[in-house]
Formats: structure tokens, sequence, C-alpha cells
């Protein structure tokens, strides 16, 4: 299992420490039971918004962009020049084919 990241346990703890405060002044409890129950939930909170928390993604340098389908090698991919010869379409947004993007697009950003 990978190690979870800074934002992870950032927004982990920012969720137990933000549940537990709301949920101790709303029940307005002062029994330890209560108390126990109600910090109980908040770190169940704070695991699963720790571990849906967004991580990055690693990529390739070559990699296409999310969304976009991988051409094996040796494919040739459709360009609207080689697009076949459709009369009628079913739907003329689906046969439509994207324009060819520039080099930079694809290149990932790194600060």
């Amino acid at each position: 299992m990978p190690r979870p990241t800074a934002a992870q346990l950032f927004y982990g703890s920012a969720a137990v420490v933000v549940s537990t405060i709301a949920m101790l002044l709303l029940s307005q409890t002062s029994s330890g039971r209560g108390i126990a129950v109600i910090t109980t939930a908040a770190l169940a909170l704070g695991l699963l918004v720790a571990l849906t928390a967004a991580s990055p993604r690693r990529r390739g340098r070559h990699a296409a962009p999310a969304g976009t389908p991988a051409v094996s090698p040796g494919v040739a991919e459709i360009t609207p020049e080689a697009a076949p010869v459709d009369t009628a379409p079913a739907d003329a947004a689906a046969a439509r084919v994207p324009e060819p993007r520039a080099a930079a697009v694809e290149q990932p950003v790194h600060h």
C-alpha cells in the first residue's frame, strides 16, 4: 500500500478536528460515552476523507492525457483526412474526429 501524501494527511486531520468540534457543539453531550462515540465517528470520517483524497497520478513523459484512448504501437491513428466517408452519420457529434494538438499541450506541467 502506498504511503499517504501530505495532502491526504492534512485533509484527514482537518476532517477529524473540524467534525469532532462540530459534533460536540451540536450534540452538547458531556457524558464519557457520548464523547467516545463522537470521537470514534470523527476518526472514521477522517480516515474516509484521507483515503478518498485525490492522490497525484504518475504519468510517463509521453503518456496520453486523461480520458484519451491510447493508440497501440503499429496502429495508425484516424485523422480527419483518413477518416472514412459516411453519407448519413447517426450522430454528427460522435462522427467528428478531434483536431490534432500541439506537442506543448501534451507535456505535463511541473512547478
